[in-house]
């Protein structure tokens, strides 16, 4: 799909999220790339830096640093009384969800909790997922943010329910679908944001000297019908901290 935009000669691409950034930039180098919650892109070689780029790729991150991806676990902590280990599902074909688990089993490290990882490839491997992440003993799942997640995020929530599995996700929609939290940036913001970018490379500027810009804000949500269906009491003071409440 990449290779067939690029023999459109787009004036700009604009991709979201990182498995069509890394696309677009594998398709073409001379074409200006906006793209949008890129995961980590100067480790995806995406960028040189995010200060300065370099290449034909600008555009806003998905995270701000390395700690925020371990956040998540951190409110669901908070949220579980009792969470000795705790399940990662990741996409296997998101290129930037490696890296993002090895920051999340730095913040288990951290809070001695130990973890176990699923990959999946498609909707039909979510059930065996959550059963190997309940027989490993996990009390707690996290999803990482992925489109594919975001489109079965109802899915997800009912199973996480089936297997009792209090759940932090990284996208808002999985806890209105019926997950317990997310905790991550506000997407439509960046889509916004976004045309900025658009704006400034149709007026001739060089993407390579556009800074990457990071998420400004990001929203911790709690869906209180969720956790007293799965037993479990929501500390008010977590309570607090959250930018909505789901009751």
């Amino acid at each position: 799909m990449a290779a067939e935009l690029v023999r459109g000669n787009p004036a700009v691409i604009v991709a979201a999220p990182t498995p069509a950034a890394v696309a677009a930039k594998n398709a073409t180098s001379t074409i200006p790339i906006v793209m949008i919650n890129g995961g980590d892109p100067e480790d995806l070689g995406l960028v040189q830096s995010l200060a300065h780029p370099g290449g034909n790729v600008t555009g806003i991150s998905f995270g701000v640093g390395v700690e925020t991806f371990g956040k998540g676990l951190e409110l669901l902590k908070q949220a579980c009384s009792d969470l000795p280990r705790v399940g990662i599902l990741a996409n296997a074909a998101n290129p930037s969800h490696a890296g993002i688990i090895k920051r999340i089993e730095a913040t288990a490290r951290a809070l001695n909790i130990e973890v176990v990882v699923v990959k999946v490839v498609g909707f039909h491997e979510f059930d065996k997922a959550f059963v190997t992440v309940r027989e490993k003993g996990a009390t707690g799942i996290i999803v990482i943010a992925d489109v594919l997640f975001a489109i079965h995020g109802a899915d997800l929530a009912q199973l996480a329910m089936k297997y009792r599995l209090p759940s932090m996700h990284g996208l808002k929609e999985d806890v209105e679908a019926g997950g317990l939290m997310s905790y991550g940036p506000d997407f439509n913001d960046h889509w916004r944001r976004a045309a900025t970018f658009v704006d400034k490379l149709l007026h001739g500027k060089n993407p390579g000297d556009i800074p990457v810009e990071q998420p400004t804000k990001f929203d911790l949500v709690i869906n209180l019908r969720t956790a007293r269906a799965l037993g479990l009491t929501i500390p008010l003071s977590l309570q607090a901290q959250a930018d909505q409440i789901i009751d």
